[in-house]
């Protein structure tokens, strides 16, 4: 299963910073959300794009998860022509990753 199917992801970028927010589709699954998306988890899985370090906020009363990715190869949105380093296309690869 990936991510996507039991997810969704809004982005957003400040320079070289990347930030990426989960929202399960069912709220139920917040608790699935939490176990599996771990620092690590992300950071590796990102690890092509992200060169600095992955912090995880919980928003449990939302039932969401916030990352901040820091250091996106090639300087990020403002500074790079690819569009690999857009937030947006990050969050669609997180979305990606399989789940178990």
């Amino acid at each position: 299963m990936l991510l996507h199917e039991l997810a969704h992801c809004r982005a957003g970028d400040k320079g070289n910073v990347a930030t990426l927010s989960v929202f399960p589709r069912n709220d139920n699954d917040y608790p699935v959300l939490a176990r599996i998306l771990t620092v690590q988890r992300v950071r590796d899985h990102l690890a092509e794009f992200i060169a600095g370090d992955v912090i995880r906020h919980e928003l449990p009363n939302l039932c969401a998860l916030h990352f901040v990715c820091h250091q996106v190869i090639d300087g990020g949105v403002t500074t790079s022509l690819a569009v690999d380093t857009h937030g947006k296309s990050l969050s669609s690869r997180l979305l990606a990753m399989e789940v178990r």
